[in-house]
């Protein structure tokens, strides 16, 4: 990967490291949890090529990237000031956001407050749903009532950090490639008891597209990181829910694309229907067969062809 290039920015105050290969339109790539800007290693190279600059940060509190201390720190508010900082600090008026879960969800909110800067939008695994008629922990704790739900573990400071930093390469190997938390369909996870952790015993070999370098890589920019700024994302919902209003009407007009693992778990929790209506300039729903959370990383040939295919129809 020596065509990618390393670099820190600064942007809305704070400084991330990012990652980025070639020259020509930009397109802002922004990953989920548990990642990295490793995460896009495969996009980075195919943008390049194609004629594109392709940008991959670390997400504050990831990586190489700033931590700030206080949870309210990570905060869609903040995630999305940081992209459009990224743009300005670049020196670029415009750029297309892709993202991928946790990223998907910052994508499309950067496409609903700034249409202006963002001039088309790529969610994968996590569809744009606007604002939950009610604050989402509230949701929630109706939802799964005497159950265990892996975003209700996350609320407590403190606690999933101490399972998940407790052996990061098992952390990162079951996430990765096992059965992890999120998946509500997985055998492991429905048998959890509220009080449980969120980890599922470690899958006994990796598949073919995650290799043990990979996995390596991984844990160790979670080992100098830590996982509490991840984390902290999912405890500032409420707090999203109530900076962020106008997601409840916000129409997102620019093209956009859609793309999920055909078996993505994601897909249990998070409905397609709703996202018609918010997203009119929703031009394909891309379902990747046999591809799971990780798309990118797992079926990068599809997702490359996917992106590269909708980037070209884009005016210019």
């Amino acid at each position: 990967m020596s065509d990618i290039t390393h670099r820190t920015l600064e942007t809305n105050g704070i400084h991330l490291h990012v990652a980025e290969a070639g020259t020509g339109p930009l397109v802002l790539l922004l990953h989920g949890w548990p990642e990295s800007w490793y995460s896009w290693r495969h996009q980075l190279i195919a943008l390049a090529a194609a004629g594109y600059h392709a940008v991959a940060p670390d997400i504050r509190g990831y990586g190489r990237s700033d931590k700030p201390a206080a949870l309210e720190a990570y905060s869609m508010k903040q995630l999305v000031a940081d992209a459009v900082g990224l743009l300005d600090a670049l020196g670029e008026e415009r750029a297309v956001v892709v993202g991928n879960d946790w990223g998907s969800a910052m994508a499309w909110t950067c496409a609903a407050l700034h249409p202006e800067r963002f001039r088309a939008v790529v969610g994968m695994s996590v569809p744009h749903l606007g604002r939950t008629p009610m604050p989402p922990t509230q949701l929630f704790q109706g939802a799964f009532a005497g159950k265990w739900f892996y975003i209700l573990y996350f609320q407590e400071p403190g606690v999933a950090e101490a399972e998940l930093e407790a052996d990061v390469p098992r952390t990162m190997r079951t996430i990765l490639a096992g059965e992890p938390g999120f998946d509500l369909g997985a055998g492991a996870v429905r048998a959890k008891k509220p009080g449980d952790g969120f980890l599922t015993p470690p899958p006994v070999s990796l598949p073919a597209w995650l290799s043990e370098e990979d996995v390596a890589y991984f844990a160790g920019e979670f080992e100098r990181s830590g996982f509490r700024g991840g984390l902290n994302r999912y405890r500032n919902m409420d707090r999203d829910w109530e900076e962020l209003p106008e997601l409840a009407t916000a129409r997102i007009e620019q093209p956009a694309l859609f793309i999920t693992g055909e078996k993505d778990p994601g897909r249990l929790l998070a409905p397609l229907e709703p996202m018609k209506a918010l997203v009119p300039g929703l031009t394909e729903v891309r379902v990747i067969p046999d591809a799971g959370h990780w798309a990118p990383q797992e079926r990068p040939a599809e997702v490359n062809a996917a992106l590269l295919s909708f980037l070209s129809k884009l005016p210019a």
